[in-house]
């Protein structure tokens, strides 16, 4: 390995070169959350005098640790976590957390590459952009683009609304881990042209939360001009929080530490696991409720819901890939699991008292319609279906229809099809799956190891992925022609081990939501 060094606005740092690829890890965006920081909008990094090692990754924001003492037996969860490839706990991991990866192959070569900054999922409370899934080296040397991955604040370190409880000094506070996503895309825009990028061609793109926060920024004045293509994968990100709503999740966390609005300064003293302990024994209490507890508000950094946003014409100008998997629940399932101690079994009764709670009167009709359409799917297979087309599959489709009210760039659809053999048990094209399939990071992940299918649906996936960030269109000649999503065709690319574009799949299974 070689060194590899570049001067950024905060000073010069060091990665190293191997195989043609640069790496820098560890890059400072932002300063210490810590302290008096705590809560507050992004402070810039203080500059540092010689060189900087950045041969190793940062700290990931301080998060609860999904292996603790109190949490679901041991067994069930590495059952789970290890078909995915996803640690029990970040490490190192604190408040020092602002910082960024960046992966290229050419430094200060005047290229101008196509920027991919890629943000990770673990909804609002958890994750890192050190996972290997987000690995930017096959990404760079495949599509000769540079990746950007990117740490934050997470939880009630980067959402706790206090504003109405503290006042105009944390005014910033329910908002604080989005302006950390802002301030990185600014450190993009100042700095990346050191590294072989462009600056002005910037793509953002997550999964699951890392989808949700793209679809947050599209609708942050803050952010706009700092990126100008967007991929959604698994994450539509429709509305935010109330700040009632917030208040409230504000007021409980108060509550649980023990402390009322007269003493708000302690929370700036206190050890960060107090914060985080207080954190998951409301997780506990409220469970899967408390998966949005902690999220964007709406205020002045996101005055309207994303959703309202952008079909008013906000990012109009910016190009969207957008699209979920078919059976995105097979992880929430197993997810459900983790939190009783054992997988759920769904028999015929269980799927009409599930999808009863998920669709009210409508459900009669929605298992008809799903069973009239798939006579031979199991309950569990019928379940996983519905559920994933009502919290992903629509989701994207009224976003992406949003996105054509308001915009003058096209949007495209995908759906990925691909049943991973790894989920024993379970139809395989889960919630997850598109993550190293989408960056090319195959070998991360025992869901994509060790099978053909997944390497030639990677290949078509990540070629789309780079064609998108260079031109704002995913065509590539490996693919049929993709056209662009309209209301009248609904053209939707199926990644399988076959990829076809269909006009408006599934269409009896998408109206049978719709109906009254």
């Amino acid at each position: 390995m070689q060194d590899s060094v570049v001067e950024t606005t905060a000073g010069k740092v060091r990665g190293y070169a191997s195989g043609g690829i640069h790496t820098f890890k560890g890059i400072p965006y932002g300063a210490s959350t810590a302290g008096a920081n705590r809560f507050m909008a992004p402070a810039p990094p203080e500059s540092w005098a010689g060189v900087r090692d950045a041969t190793s990754f940062g700290q990931s924001c301080a998060q609860p640790n999904i292996q603790a003492d109190d949490g679901p037996p041991r067994e069930l969860q590495h059952e789970v976590f290890d078909v995915y490839g996803m640690p029990l706990a970040e490490d190192p991991q604190g408040e020092d957390c602002l910082v960024l990866n960046v992966w290229t192959p050419g430094l200060g070569d005047g290229a101008r590459r196509p920027v991919m900054v890629r943000i990770h999922g673990g909804g609002y409370v958890m994750g890192s952009g050190s996972w290997a899934w987000h690995d930017g080296t096959n990404l760079v040397r495949r599509g000769d683009v540079v990746v950007v991955t990117v740490n934050h604040r997470l939880g009630s370190l980067g959402y706790l609304h206090l504003a109405q409880l503290g006042g105009d000094a944390y005014r910033y506070s329910g908002n604080a881990g989005m302006l950390d996503l802002v301030a990185a895309l600014e450190w993009v825009r100042d700095n990346i042209e050191a590294f072989g990028g462009d600056p002005g061609k910037v793509t953002i793109f997550g999964e699951s939360g890392g989808g949700m926060k793209v679809s947050a920024l599209m609708a942050m004045p803050g952010a706009r001009a700092l990126f100008h293509r967007a991929i959604v994968q698994s994450g539509p990100g429709m509305q935010v929080m109330a700040p009632a709503d917030a208040t409230r999740a504000a007021e409980g966390m108060l509550t649980e530490l023990g402390l009322d609005v007269t003493r708000l300064d302690e929370l700036h003293t206190m050890p960060v696991d107090r914060i985080l302990a207080a954190q998951q024994a409301i997780a506990r209490r409220l469970g899967i409720a408390s998966v949005m507890t902690y999220s964007p508000v709406l205020d002045d950094v996101l005055p309207k819901h994303p959703a309202d946003a952008i079909a008013a014409g906000a990012s109009a100008a910016v190009p969207l890939l957008i699209g979920s998997a078919r059976q995105e629940a097979t992880q929430f399932l197993l997810m459900e699991g983790m939190a009783t101690g054992s997988i759920p079994v769904i028999d015929d009764n269980s799927l009409e008292a599930r999808i009863g709670m998920l669709a009210g009167e409508r459900s009669q009709d929605v298992i008809a319609t799903y069973r009239r359409t798939m006579p031979h799917a199991s309950p569990l297979a019928l379940y996983i279906l519905m559920f994933s087309d009502m919290i992903m599959r629509l989701g994207s489709i009224k976003l992406a229809e949003c996105k054509l009210a308001g915009a003058t760039a096209p949007v495209f659809m995908y759906l990925l099809a691909w049943e991973s053999p790894a989920m024993d048990g379970f139809v395989g094209a889960s919630h997850g799956l598109c993550v190293p399939l989408s960056m090319d990071n195959c070998d991360s992940a025992p869901m994509t190891r060790d099978y053909p299918g997944s390497r030639a649906v990677s290949a078509r996936m990540s070629d789309a992925w780079i064609a998108f960030a260079r031109d704002g269109d995913p065509c590539h000649r490996d693919l049929p022609k993709w056209s662009p999503y309209s209301l009248d065709e609904r053209a939707t690319m199926i990644f399988d081990d076959q990829c076809t574009l269909i006009a408006d799949p599934f269409r009896d299974q998408r109206l049978a939501w719709l109906s009254q």
